[in-house]
């Protein structure tokens, strides 16, 4: 059963984050981006007991609502499992780099599968690191990665999440090995290792998210819808907290993978290569000639030269609209421009939601399976 979000909820939300993120900035020298300095280990401790006594705050607020006695026992228990992060972060507690190379190394492993679409999860591991985290609303600091809800309905059955429970399934297997790594954590995780994989930028990646209920779900209609236009794009993408430059660069990983006229409604590939990371995906929007559809599904574009690619019609308004040509232009010319970009934003992306006093220092660089074998 999902929570009654009265009036007074949704206010004690945004004390419960205001209260949290004013502990943060006092606190971030100390343990967000430096190694922490001799004898500062009380003044970390206190740092930290601080962030969570905020975030229990947040449940003191919540008990105060119609909630229901089950509820309020959930909601304590992720404030919980949110100080114990915060604290394992203030003190520098957190599993180091190597267990988390570990666990990247098992989803590449997986990543190649000779009976799902074009042999690789690749794509679908993308989608689900940006969907997971793509429902954040900046106005609230509702939704984004923290809580890993899309493992409950009715989010696992919105519209613009189909397909994706192929990519929660193939991770349950990871998550059996590792139990310790949080849904939020493993499925942003499996995000990044599918674009290096896939011979993409690298992508920085910091662990700290905890896992919530059902009553954490956000609202349908968070995601881009593939069917409208540039004033859907920026409805959708400012709210998040992006700029025009962010979401050409993010509408780049349509380079990976296809549609599906039983997830979507859309039918086939962006590019000629969708298990191979690339800026194709702007190269092919400008030099190709695209028309429309001549089909019984939803509107789409097709190439006229060989037919079998399609671009939908908020693909094209990156060529329409004026600012976002700039950008997709720029990307169409300059690969490693785009990888720059794509790996900066789409590391803000699935950051989304999480309190930076979840965080253990700076972010992590992990090696693709071919640096570690050189």
């Amino acid at each position: 059963m999902a929570a009654r979000f009265t009036p007074a909820f949704r206010a004690a939300a945004g004390v419960r984050v205001a209260a949290r993120r004013q502990v943060v900035p006092a606190f971030r020298r100390g343990f967000a981006n430096e190694a922490p300095k001799s004898g500062s280990s009380n003044g970390l401790l206190i740092g930290g007991l601080a962030a969570a006594a905020a975030a229990a705050g947040g449940a003191y607020y919540f008990l105060a609502t119609d909630a229901t006695p089950k509820e309020r026992l959930m909601e304590l228990e992720t404030v919980g499992k949110e100080a114990g992060e915060v604290a394992k972060a203030t003190l520098h507690m957190k599993k180091g780099k190597d267990e988390y190379q570990k666990v990247y190394n098992k989803i590449a492993d997986m990543l190649e599968v000779d009976d799902y679409d074009d042999g690789s999860l690749g794509p679908v591991f993308i989608r689900l690191a940006w969907h997971s985290s793509g429902t954040y609303n900046k106005e609230d600091n509702s939704g984004g990665s923290n809580y890993a809800t899309m493992r409950f309905k009715p989010e696992s059955e919105h519209g613009a999440n189909n397909g994706l429970k192929i990519a929660r399934e193939h991770l349950e297997k990871v998550k059996q090995e590792f139990p310790w790594i949080s849904y939020g954590d493993l499925w942003t995780l499996a995000g990044v290792c599918a674009v290096q994989e896939a011979q993409g930028p690298k992508v920085p990646w910091r662990p700290g998210r905890v896992d919530g209920y059902d009553h954490h779900c956000t609202p349908d209609g968070r995601l881009p819808d593939g069917a409208k236009a540039q004033d859907h794009l920026r409805d959708i993408f400012y709210r998040m907290g992006f700029n025009d430059q962010e979401i050409v660069a993010l509408s780049g990983a349509h380079a990976m993978g296809r549609c599906h006229t039983d997830r979507s409604g859309f039918d086939g590939p962006w590019t000629f290569s969708p298990t191979t990371f690339t800026n194709d995906y702007f190269k092919l929007l400008f030099d190709e000639k695209w028309s429309w559809r001549k089909w019984n599904g939803p509107a789409q574009f097709t190439d006229s030269k060989t037919k079998s690619l399609m671009m939908l019609p908020s693909d094209m308004s990156l060529t329409k609209d004026k600012e976002f040509k700039k950008h997709a232009k720029a990307y169409a010319n300059d690969a490693d421009l785009f990888f720059k970009d794509f790996a900066n934003v789409f590391n803000k992306l699935i950051e989304l939601g999480v309190p930076t006093a979840q965080f253990q220092g700076d972010a992590y660089t992990l090696k693709t399976v071919d640096e570690q074998s050189s």
